[in-house]
């Protein structure tokens, strides 16, 4: 068969014989060809088609918002709409009876609306609209027959939406399409984004369909078998026929089956993945009856959508689940040829329970746990939220009541997902479910977030996962890892598409290196930088005047005032940004006697803080809500430290004088050598804190390093008394090399600021002793580099750390690979190790340690 467009310049071949008339897709096609062929042509496939229609359906909805509908009532008449348009183009309304009812409304919108008011009362209830019989619809979709009045452009828009082919349309857009008519800010993700079913399909088919194949591979066989001896021409015919009643019962039994297993999705939303849920079990349906056929017997379909189960806590996703479930269900019957279920059509599925899936709030002074449905198996995308932006986004009631319920069974920092991941294997180890496969941010695999996967080894096993896969998340790209976990009873292990032989919690198949030991040696060297909370930062520019103005106590502003660098000043250029820091416990009467630093606060963080619920929050509101002061303590006698960033594409560490105070989203490391510097920017650390960090979301969007499980588990080598040097000078020429391209002499000049300061201040080591008067107070003379011209400041900002490694030119990537010659030479291993032999190895290292034996962590000075 030949499907080609009218300029014939492409055609299409559907081409397939008797055998395989009994596929879906090759059945649609034959019944197209004498019913629809223009549905055959080149380029009108079900993703095309759904794409289109998305984009004219949001800008329909468009104008209704536009007009102040309110967004629900909008939402659920346009579902009514489309649901129109989807049972005409599947035989379930009369034939091109809506169709019709629009053209003949098409220029009196008051017309139409009339009609449609009446076409939805016929099918709440089944009955006649004019001659034609309307089949009794129910499922709560046509409860009430209200309609919104289109207006004259709107009614051709929906007659150029009603030429599509609704019965290809992917029933998950039908979710996403009504989502972002509820919420404006998500128009713009309409056609560009939705879940599609091979995304599903990936956690589903080795979650769900996987051990219910097997299953019945198992009762085929035995079938067969049976079927073999019975054709054997020496049974008699009481013997074949009770060979054959076992044929029978096997395969009724097993359809049965089919028929009671309950998926539950306890995170539903608009019900996607229980769609795909019930396609894969009417297929394997489908397959069993038409296998049932060539053993003689004829079987009718059990499976329905009532098997399956839902929480949602909004009661507009709950309804919309159900009609997703049912478009999926009716469609998948069109295509397969067989009779869609009539009197009524829709049933609704009460088992999509409307309630909070993680807290039971219908006593709020006493919160408790929710009671989720028994189920063979839950599957789904549960809420991401990071676990330190719960109390903005969830509140502070809420929050402290899913922390007094959850007990230590989640950790405080954890994402809200993990929630989810507990309830599921808490649910398998009561016997209440058999499996569970549930989408996780990538931050499950470390921090905080990993203790919920190591609860859900110990208590079973997990058996299949993707470490790192791009999803659509709110209709952004973003990466994902899937995770599936049983009661440790399937044994076989599958891993980012390969056979593997365990799966650790941070989903690697190497050595699980989540047993690694927090080493003492390596204890309080690594401190996370300041935390403000409120806008203490200041420009350069408004602190010059500071800097240089008097106070009545005679002290210096200069005492309150560092230079301040976060992350993004790492990876990028420095904004000569500062930061107003009083010293911890200072009262406000003292911190007051600094004149204009302090008056800053109180116009700016003051506020800020008051505004803020909890009262711990605003007390000292001059203050910093986390000073760090034993990061102040460790690197009070140093003149520089190493910091790294917290999250970072690569993995960067950079000097800091000490007169910089660091960011929260920097980590300080107490310790001004250039061999420790070497030891921590070589490949084997680098490895290391890969494996054990957190991915925020692709490979390229970098990592999170966590001090307490990236380095203080971290074994450094017992170097020998000149393997130190060899480091140490690889080190040095790597920061000096790099600093050179930052800075290039030809484009940057020193120049030095003047201000006054204090012997026993942040600024000490700069203050000229000459200067000095009997208050201890000098002046300050600070050198630092500035650009030469503003021709050289533009050329300046292309300079950074970001940017030279994302390029790794030659003399970079040789002085690397100098340095991690040497730290291999240190460690005694071959620098050609692949990384998953390199984890073993430093695993083993780190068992090997005693902890409770204070080590080196690299601490040879040179």
């Amino acid at each position: 068969m030949r499907a080609s467009n009218t300029s014939s310049t492409s055609a299409i071949i559907y081409e397939f014989d008797l055998d395989g008339l009994a596929q879906r897709q090759n059945l649609d096609i034959l019944r197209k060809a004498f019913t629809d062929p223009e549905a055959l042509r080149p380029g009108q496939t079900a993703e095309s088609i759904t794409r289109q229609a998305a984009e004219q359906f949001g800008q329909l909805s468009d104008r209704l918002r536009q007009r102040g509908i309110p967004a629900e009532r909008a939402a659920h008449f346009l579902m009514k709409i489309i649901f129109c348009m989807f049972a005409e183009d599947i035989r379930l309304l009369p034939d091109k009876l809506f169709s019709k009812l629009l053209t003949s409304g098409k220029k009196d919108p008051a017309r139409l609306t009339a009609l449609l008011e009446g076409l939805f009362a016929a099918m709440s209830t089944g009955g006649d609209f004019g001659v034609e019989p309307i089949p009794y619809f129910n499922g709560g979709l046509f409860d009430d027959s209200d309609v919104i009045e289109f207006r004259t452009d709107e009614v051709e828009s929906v007659i150029r939406l009603n030429d599509f082919d609704w019965s290809d349309v992917e029933p998950s857009i039908f979710g996403t399409l009504f989502e972002r008519t509820l919420d404006p800010d998500k128009r713009s993700q309409i056609g560009a984004h939705y879940t599609s079913r091979e995304d599903i399909l990936t956690l589903l088919e080795p979650v769900v369909m996987a051990p219910i194949r097997r299953r019945w591979d198992e009762v085929k066989a035995e079938c067969d078998k049976i079927w073999s001896k019975r054709q054997s021409g020496k049974v008699t015919k009481g013997t074949r026929t009770k060979r054959q009643k076992r044929i029978d019962k096997s395969l009724r039994d097993f359809v049965e089956e089919l028929a009671h297993y309950r998926v539950l999705d306890p995170a539903c939303g608009s019900g996607n993945f229980l769609y795909v849920a019930i396609n894969l079990l009417l297929d394997l349906e489908k397959e069993v009856i038409a296998y049932a056929a060539t053993r003689e017997i004829s079987l009718l379909p059990h499976v329905r959508p009532t098997q399956l189960l839902g929480i949602e806590i909004n009661p507009y996703a709950q309804q919309l689940a159900q009609v997703v479930i049912w478009i999926g269900y009716l469609q998948w019957k069109h295509h397969n040829g067989f009779q869609a279920p009539r009197d009524p059509v829709l049933e609704p599925i009460e088992s999509i329970r409307r309630m909070d899936a993680i807290l039971d709030l219908s006593d709020p002074e006493n919160p408790k746990e929710p009671e989720w449905p028994e189920a063979d198996f839950i599957v789904g995308n549960p809420p991401f939220l990071g676990g330190k932006l719960l109390r903005s986004n969830l509140g502070d009631g809420y929050v402290d009541a899913m922390f007094k319920v959850w007990g230590e069974r989640t950790r405080l920092e954890a994402d809200l997902c993990c929630y989810w991941f507990e309830k599921a294997a808490s649910q398998i180890g009561t016997g209440n479910c058999w499996r569970a496969g549930l989408l996780a941010t990538q931050g499950i695999r470390g921090g905080a977030n990993r203790e919920t996967l190591n609860r859900v080894k110990r208590r079973g096993d997990i058996f299949f996962a993707e470490s790192d896969r791009e999803w659509v998340l709110d209709g952004a790209n973003v990466h994902v890892s899937m995770v599936g976990f049983d009661s440790g009873e399937d044994r076989s292990r599958m891993l980012d598409g390969k056979c593997v032989s365990n799966i650790t919690t941070s989903l690697t198949a190497t050595s699980d290196i989540q047993t690694a030991k927090r080493l003492l040696s390596n204890r309080s060297l690594a401190f996370m930088g300041v935390t403000k909370q409120g806008p203490f930062d200041v420009s350069e520019r408004q602190v010059e005047g500071w800097l240089s103005s008097g106070n009545p106590s005679g002290r210096p502003n200069s005492d309150v005032l560092r230079i301040y660098l976060n992350g993004m000043d790492i990876t990028k250029r420095p904004r000569n940004s500062f930061l107003i820091d009083f010293p911890h416990g200072i009262s406000q009467e003292e911190a007051s006697r600094y004149e204009l630093p302090f008056e800053y606060l109180k116009s700016t963080v003051q506020p800020f803080r008051a505004a803020r619920t909890r009262n711990w929050f605003r007390e000292s509101w001059w203050e910093l809500y986390a000073p760090r002061p034993a990061m102040r303590l460790a690197l009070r006698n140093s003149e520089r430290y190493l910091v790294t960033p917290r999250v970072a594409k690569h993995r960067l560490f950079v000097w800091l004088d000490t007169v910089v105070l660091p960011d929260c989203q920097l980590f300080a490391f107490a310790r001004s050598d250039d061999y420790f510097f070497g030891l921590v920017h070589s490949r084997i650390h680098e490895v290391w804190a890969r494996s054990q960090g957190t991915q925020v979301r692709e490979r390229e969007s970098g990592f999170r390093y966590t001090p307490t499980s990236c380095f203080e588990t971290f074994p450094f080598p017992e170097a020998t008394d000149a393997q130190p040097d060899a480091i140490s000078e690889a080190a040095k020429e790597l920061d000096r090399l790099r600093s050179n391209w930052l800075n290039p002499p030809e484009w940057t000049r020193t120049e030095v600021l003047e201000f006054p300061g204090s012997v026993d201040g942040p600024w000490k080591r700069y203050v000229d002793p000459a200067t000095v008067d009997e208050r201890g107070i000098g002046t300050v003379r600070y050198p630092r580099l500035a650009p030469r011209n503003e021709e050289c400041a533009k050329q300046l900002k292309k300079r950074t750390l970001t940017n030279l490694y994302n390029q790794r030119p030659t003399w970079l990537a040789l002085v690397h690979r100098r340095l991690d010659e040497a730290v291999f030479e240190a460690y005694g291993w071959p620098p050609d190790l692949s990384d998953d032999d390199l984890l073993a190895r430093l695993l083993e290292r780190n068992l090997a340690t005693d902890t409770q034996t204070a080590g080196t962590a690299g601490n040879r000075s040179r």
